[in-house]
């Protein structure tokens, strides 16, 4: 393939049709019609992808939000749902995981050391169909059927800010162990005040 260069990328699902082009349409076809719909691509920021989902799921009207991605852009998309969990606690999830198949098109680079093609004549072109693997997430604010594959149900987590226990446990015991220490050295501090006043009377004797 180095004499050839990607014109453009085709997608659609392996059973036809294309998928997210609404809230109401992909694995989750019973959305309620407020349903936020989050592409997630290989190139889109986090950043701004979480500032929009929180600020659309901060208005009381909308229950649920989607978060899909499909080959490169997966792992963005867990990135995303994880993180709005972490912020949104009680959050129901569904994942559903899928393929998509990509037609991929590809045009031929003129060689170099020969004359270039003549006028007119059109390249040749190459077309590639690839299996790709997409992922849609579910996050709803109200309950989901449990029984349904892929559910997980909501799981609160500490506040971010908030310092760990287990860090601090272990401090609080070194600071006891530190004063045990300073205390066994103060109770042995006078009997060496006497040993060295015995020494003292010693040699004024």
């Amino acid at each position: 393939m180095e004499n050839f260069r990607k014109v453009r990328s085709e997608e659609a699902p392996a059973g036809g049709g294309a998928e997210g082009d609404g809230p109401g349409s992909g694995p989750f076809a019973d959305l309620a019609p407020g349903a936020v719909h989050m592409r997630v691509k290989e190139g889109s920021k986090i950043r701004n992808l979480l500032a929009f989902a929180t600020a659309s799921m901060a208005q009381p009207a909308t229950r649920a939000i989607v978060f899909s991605g499909c080959g490169r852009a997966t792992t963005k998309t867990v990135t995303c749902a994880e993180i709005l969990k972490r912020r949104l606690a009680g959050l129901h999830q569904v994942t559903r995981l899928r393929y998509r198949s990509v037609r991929e098109v590809w045009q031929s680079l003129p060689p170099g050391p020969t004359p270039a093609q003549t006028p007119g004549e059109p390249a040749a072109s190459l077309s590639v169909l690839k299996n790709v693997p997409s992922l849609a997430i579910l996050l709803s604010k109200d309950a989901l059927d449990p029984q349904q594959p892929g559910y997980q149900p909501p799981s609160p987590h500490p506040d971010p800010s908030s310092p760990p226990t287990a860090p601090t446990s272990k401090r609080s015991l070194g600071e006891s162990t530190a004063e045990e220490g300073t205390a066994k050295r103060s109770q042995l501090e006078p009997g060496a005040a006497d040993q060295d006043g015995a020494a003292d009377e010693d040699r004024t004797a």
